[in-house]
């Protein structure tokens, strides 16, 4: 499975991103796609996922503000970012999961500053 992910760039704050990931190769019906992000100096962490039927989670620090959704078609995520602050700046990472595997994309930039 690869991953390419794209949408990143440099928004003020408050602005709004979307970032779409897609995935190619052998795709099985039954899998997890989501977004992670890391920060400098930080580790890795969760941003949102939703799986194959449609069953979201979100981090505390981005509910109300993001939304994940996909396209099964397509297979394809989104993740659409509305009132983006400074502590939003990080690289994301798509990642899809199936089978007990993990495949991540090569992460995009999404830099919030004035």
């Amino acid at each position: 499975v690869q991953l390419q992910a794209s949408g990143g760039g440099l928004v003020q704050p408050g602005g709004s991103l979307r970032l779409s990931c897609a995935a190619s190769g052998v795709i099985r019906s039954v899998n997890v796609m989501g977004w992670y992000r890391q920060a400098p100096g930080n580790q890795r962490e969760l941003v949102a996922t939703i799986l194959f039927n449609g069953l979201v989670t979100y981090a505390d620090s981005v509910k109300g503000r993001f939304t994940i959704s996909r396209d099964n078609a397509k297979n394809t995520v989104y993740l659409q970012m509305n009132s983006l602050k400074a502590a939003d700046t990080a690289v994301y990472y798509c990642k899809h999961s199936q089978l007990g595997n993990d495949y991540w994309g090569q992460g995009t930039q999404v830099t919030v500053s004035s």
